[in-house]
């Protein structure tokens, strides 16, 4: 028995002892779902729902809780159910129906651990997001792990997510980058507020390639074409670089189309943002510019449209580029942000109320921590930042995604670059790859020891190890859901290094091939499942953060 089993069991016998008290009280398969105890000798899995619910039947949870036991005791597979503390129900499986899991993780191959807990929300998931005037730096890197993950572990919880990348292609920024890559093409110094460094030199090479005429065009128009040139090639090189990080995003969005005329209306989405706020009665004017009245909503102060003369703001963008995710039909929208951007937390959320949206429902906004990777050198060709590209050869992407994922969002990193490349059980990555890879190692060998999945008896595998690890096995699906449903993904990096951590002293403790000329039995039949199911697990695990599980190390 699952425990996805387990609580889909649970939540009939709940609802029909509900029936039998004429309750009109109503609950969910979320009501139900059980937890890992503490300590194991309180069971295999826990469920509070005597807890939840005892106050709105009129009863006391322990009253209730013992109202459900008997049919709980009836579950076949069940060994005990006892009754703890306020009014906890704790349950703990026969040997045969715990090991029970390892035929369905097998089973289930791949999709094992992924539920349909969210399904039917539809989630835009915005994160990186950087200039598209120079390479991805180490701050990139981590927002690209942690979304990466989050969209990751999102979609094996059943939702509809489309990974974004909101392209700032538009304003002051991207003329001085043209200017500078001008500048480079005459062999001029970099103008004021201009970008440096070796790569603008790269592409100015790019665009006298692309356009040999740049420098007999006249100022202005020369600005714009290595603008546009250089911006289409340093692009280029961004998805490049996070391709090569196992980053895919499924939209590329331009700041530029916000702006853009619609070729029949003549008006922007911009235009069209500040007429749809307008009609929500969020929108007047004052010293003639135009604002919206963002401290309804808890903004600490109103923000402006369009300034006196006629400029759009970047609140504006921001506008129209919500409305243009709510007009695709996302229920959520999350937007991953850098530590310095805190203050477009309360912004964001009272643009989502403005537009007619719940900010508690229909926008998420993660702020991203600062991270440092310590021995990491400043890019030859940015000169001032640790490029994505430089981490990568040095540190590896596996290395660089599973420790970026392994910790909150919210907080601050420092990370030991030497140590990620480390062969060692003190790297947290190489603990949990070289897990797996000793399952590829133990079910090769096998098959040369004879020794294959002919037989299953669950109620063989008894020794403490084999409980503790089929504990761990059963915890996948549960793992995700609530990671995705936090948002955070270290979950399961941690999960991983448990299940790596019980598998490796399992597999000191229990053989699955045979001692000399020892005949081949059903128990280590049976633990060859229990390898092999676990190697599944720590796959699909990986699979979630973007790290391979490679068969040999």
């Amino acid at each position: 028995m699952t425990p996805e089993d387990l609580s889909s069991v649970l939540f009939d016998i709940v609802t029909a002892r509900l029936a039998e008290r004429g309750s009109d009280v109503t609950i969910t398969m979320g009501d139900v779902l059980l937890e890992r105890p503490r300590n194991r000798d309180h069971g295999d899995w826990t469920s509070n729902i005597a807890m939840k619910l005892a106050k709105r039947v009129g009863s006391n949870p322990r009253a209730f809780a013992e109202e459900l036991r008997p049919a709980i005791e009836s579950i076949e597979g069940i060994r005990a159910v006892d009754v703890a503390g306020p009014g906890f129900i704790n349950i703990t499986f026969d040997t045969a129906a715990a090991g029970e899991v390892v035929r369905s993780i097998l089973n289930q191959g791949d999709a094992y651990g992924h539920t349909k807990v969210l399904e039917g929300l539809r989630v835009n998931m915005e994160f990186v997001s950087a200039n598209p005037t120079g390479p991805l730096h180490l701050g990139h890197t981590r927002w690209a792990a942690l979304g990466d993950a989050i969209a990751r572990v999102l979609t094996a919880s059943g939702a509809k997510v489309t990974t974004e990348y909101y392209i700032n292609d538009a304003g002051n920024q991207m003329d001085n980058f043209g200017a500078s890559i001008l500048a480079a093409a005459k062999g001029e110094p970099t103008p004021e507020n201009g970008y440096p460094g070796a790569y603008i030199q790269s592409l100015a090479a790019h665009v006298l390639e692309k356009a040999p005429d740049l420098l007999s065009l006249p100022h202005d128009d020369a600005v714009a074409v290595a603008r546009d040139l250089g911006y289409l090639q340093q692009l280029e090189e961004i998805k490049t670089s996070l391709e090569n990080f196992n980053v895919h995003f499924d939209v590329y969005f331009s700041e530029r189309s916000l702006h853009a005329p619609d070729p029949q209306t003549g008006r922007s989405l911009i235009d069209d943002a500040a007429v749809r706020l307008a009609e929500q009665g969020h929108v007047y004017e004052k010293d003639d510019a135009v604002w919206v009245r963002t401290t309804d909503f808890g903004d600490d102060k109103d923000r402006v449209l369009t300034r006196g003369n006629g400029i759009t703001t970047y609140f504006a963008a921001d506008a129209a580029y919500y409305l243009n995710k709510k007009d695709r039909g996302f229920t959520e929208k999350i937007y991953l942000l850098g530590a310095d951007h805190h203050g477009y937390v309360g912004r964001l959320k009272a643009l989502a109320a403005a537009a007619g949206d719940d900010p508690d429902v229909n926008i998420t906004v993660l702020i991203g921590q600062l991270v440092n990777l310590n021995g990491a050198k400043l890019s030859k060709r940015a000169g001032n930042i640790v490029e994505l590209d430089d981490l990568l050869n040095w540190v590896g992407a596996d290395a660089l995604r599973y420790s970026l994922a392994r910790y909150p969002a919210d907080s601050p990193l420092s990370l030991d670059g030497e140590k990620l490349r480390e062969r060692t059980n003190d790297n947290p990555v190489f603990y949990v790859q070289y897990a797996h890879s000793r399952t590829r190692s133990v079910a090769k060998n096998a098959e040369a020891a004879g020794v294959d999945r002919s037989a299953f008896e669950p109620g063989l595998l008894t020794h403490e190890t084999e409980t503790e690890l089929l504990g761990s096995l059963q915890e996948l699906p549960r793992i995700v859901a609530q990671s995705a449903e936090l948002r955070e993904p270290h979950r399961v990096a941690r999960y991983l290094e448990e299940v790596a951590g019980h598998y490796h002293r399992w597999y000191a403790s229990c053989r699955v091939l045979p001692l000399g000329d020892e005949p081949v039995t059903d128990l280590h039949r049976t633990r060859l499942w229990l390898n092999d199911a676990t190697g599944q697990v720590i796959r699909n695990g990986l699979a979630l953060l973007g790290v391979s599980a490679p068969d040999r190390m």
